[in-house]
């Protein structure tokens, strides 16, 4: 799917429905946004793979340092960092190689009907092989910031998922 073009629609097996709007993954756009996100949205995010059988939801306590090498971007808190192959990646003998560790897939999504939250709003990437790279949580409307649930959604808390999905999915 392109971006631009109808949302996917996924059915998992736990009766969640999720929406996907893919953005284009050619060039360096993958790499503005999450630049933008990690340092100026660092605080409101919240990170990993989410996975059957385990979810990483990583908090940032400080702004993390961003920096870009060979494709790689690194996102490192001082005390621990992660990669991500967002851009052409020439450190490899394999052409093949390269083009699986890059980021083939990027799609913001909502997540409706699970079992820890009415919905759920975020981005998330795939690399070659059509592995899972990374989640990232945008704020949620149904929770406050130490994740207790409110009596009545605060839908403003939606505004960046919707203003970014509409400037890199066309949405």
């Amino acid at each position: 799917m392109r971006e631009g073009t109808a949302p996917a629609i996924e059915h998992g097996l736990d009766g969640t429905t999720t929406e996907y709007h893919d953005m284009a993954i050619e060039g360096d756009g993958v790499e503005h946004l999450l630049v933008q996100l990690f340092t100026e949205h660092w605080a409101d995010l919240t990170v990993g793979p989410l996975i059957e059988g385990a979810a990483y939801e990583i908090q940032f306590a400080a702004p993390p340092k961003v920096t870009t090498l060979d494709g790689y971007l690194t996102i490192d808190t001082g005390a621990w960092h992660f990669h991500l192959c967002v851009n052409d990646h020439r450190g490899t003998r394999s052409a093949e190689l390269a083009r699986i560790r890059r980021v083939a897939r990027a799609a913001f999504f909502k997540t409706e009907g699970g079992s820890c939250a009415p919905a759920t709003w975020g981005l998330r990437l795939w690399n070659g092989r059509g592995e899972q790279m990374i989640t990232i949580l945008f704020p949620n409307p149904h929770f406050d910031e130490k994740w207790e649930r409110l009596r009545e959604p605060r839908w403003e808390k939606t505004e960046l998922w919707r203003e970014l999905r509409h400037r890199y999915a066309g949405g």
